[in-house]
């Protein structure tokens, strides 16, 4: 029997970090040239994909991977005081235990994810964290952990929380866990189809046994 892969996003995901990540971007609003959020606004762009949320800003692109850098750079000195998402901690150890190789893939920082992950003792859990750049998806990445790691497709599930995450998974060939308690409303992500929409962690551990 194959042993089942579970890759997770982390932003939102694991981590509730929306809400520090919407401060950060409005501190570096007038540096990059756009509109600070309020909470209005928060709204409509939790029912845009990300590359109407670009469009939307008026952000350069050229702008964007520097915007990332800084953007992760000053998460770095929030990280203590961020907290798991509510009930995340019992699924990932429940799986852990049953035997799941588990995963990250990230536009966080590595050294964010790993400093997360050891403030909260749940850096033992997982096999693998890949961080990169991924503005519009993570298909690429996803594809170079599947290879890399000689996963076969079927046997991978991604979990996130952003309509680019179910796009990525998709384009992959997996099977992907939409979660409504991060960034992308219910809405938005039910419009992507994905294989799964959840609303707490607890979902997790059902889904999974049904796959």
């Amino acid at each position: 029997m194959t042993q089942k892969v579970i890759i997770f996003d982390f932003d939102g995901t694991i981590a509730d970090t929306v809400d520090a990540l919407v401060t950060i971007a409005n501190r570096l609003a007038l540096e990059f040239g756009y509109v600070p959020i309020n909470s209005q606004e928060l709204v409509l762009l939790r029912n845009l994909t990300a590359r109407e949320i670009i469009k939307y800003s008026g952000v350069s692109l050229f702008k964007i991977p520097f915007m990332v850098k800084k953007v992760k750079g000053e998460l770095k000195h929030k990280i203590p005081e961020l907290k798991p998402i509510e009930g995340i901690n019992t699924a990932l150890i429940e799986f852990h235990n049953q035997g799941y190789h588990l995963g990250i893939i990230t536009s966080n920082s590595q050294e964010n994810v790993n400093q997360f992950l050891k403030c909260h003792n749940l850096d033992y859990l997982f096999d693998f964290i890949y961080s990169g750049v991924t503005i519009f998806g993570k298909t690429t990445i996803i594809n170079n952990v599947l290879r890399q790691k000689n996963f076969k497709p079927e046997a991978v599930i991604y979990v996130g929380d952003e309509t680019r995450d179910i796009e990525s998974a998709k384009k992959a060939n997996i099977k992907v866990i939409a979660v409504s308690w991060g960034f992308n409303s219910a809405e938005a992500l039910s419009q992507q189809n994905p294989d799964f929409l959840i609303h707490h962690p607890s979902e997790l551990l059902a889904v999974m046994k049904s796959c």
